[in-house]
């Protein structure tokens, strides 16, 4: 296996350099050269909420900043290292929309590249809301719904493969 392109040098326990080498397992690792620790590049973890309203249309949010702006997206966020999936996606769509939600299940698991530098796993959730008012905070500066035939442009690619699974889940 190639090597990919390094995005760590230093190691977070000691402080030495990083560097990539065969260690018996099946593609190069980060090794410390003094400390010999051993640093796995693992993703991050993601979390959304699907929302639905009575007419099966989605909610969604527009982006205000960062690598998307002015896209949609699902509402979503990174969970927190000490943080449990479920407590995190409450959280971050309190956070993006100002509404409580309780998640009824796990709708769909997707791994996410469009981000170079971070890869992602995410986990989107079927969710109902349990109070508060449309609000746009956070990393959105607007929420809207949409009808899932007819979505807005998108900021991420694996929303758009959600959306896809929703509407054969909708039979449309």
């Amino acid at each position: 296996m190639a090597i990919k392109k390094q995005r760590y040098y230093f190691c977070p326990k000691c402080g030495g350099k990083l560097t990539y080498r065969n260690i018996g397992e099946d593609r190069p690792r980060l090794l410390c050269e003094a400390c010999q620790y051993v640093m796995y590049e693992n993703p991050v973890v993601g979390v959304a909420a699907i929302v639905l309203n009575a007419s099966r249309q989605i909610l969604l949010g527009r982006r205000n900043g960062g690598r998307y702006p002015g896209l949609w997206c699902i509402p979503c966020g990174y969970v927190e290292y000490d943080e449990d999936v479920y407590d995190a996606i409450r959280r971050e769509f309190k956070e993006e929309t100002n509404l409580d939600i309780e998640p009824v299940r796990v709708f769909t698991v997707q791994s996410n590249f469009h981000d170079p530098e971070k890869h992602s796993v995410g986990i989107w959730f079927l969710a109902q809301v349990t109070g508060g008012e449309p609000l746009a905070g956070d990393d959105l500066e607007q929420v809207a719904w949409f009808d899932l035939s007819d979505p807005p442009p998108l900021a991420f690619p694996t929303d758009q493969v959600v959306i896809e699974q929703l509407r054969t889940a909708n039979g449309m």
